[in-house]
């Protein structure tokens, strides 16, 4: 299994990069790698959606999808969008130190 260390965090990735191993996560990685997909600083309001996905995957297996975190969190997509501009699933899932969602939608 491929790791990668950045700032001295070390974590396992999968091929495409995700976390393989949630609890080597941290918010301070978190800060970290957003400014390596192009977020200068989390706000509340991205901090918002990245813990709704943890907590989500936690109780469910698996990495919300964007249809979810409106269905169950209340997010609006288009806010999402704003946050995490281009592949915001994607985005979110990586901070948060998950898998890719399945579908990413």
């Amino acid at each position: 299994m491929p790791t990668n260390t950045i700032d001295g965090h070390t974590f396992a990735v999968n091929d495409e990069g995700f976390f393989t191993n949630r609890e080597e996560w941290s918010e301070d990685l978190a800060a970290i790698l957003a400014d390596l997909v192009g977020i200068e600083e989390l706000t509340e309001a991205h901090w918002a959606p990245l813990r709704f996905m943890r907590e989500d995957s936690a109780k469910t297996g698996v990495t919300p999808t964007l249809r979810r975190m409106q269905a169950v969190g209340g997010f609006d997509v288009k806010d999402l969008f704003t946050l995490y501009p281009g592949k915001p699933a994607k985005k979110m899932a990586y901070l948060a130190g998950l898998p890719k969602p399945v579908g990413c939608v």
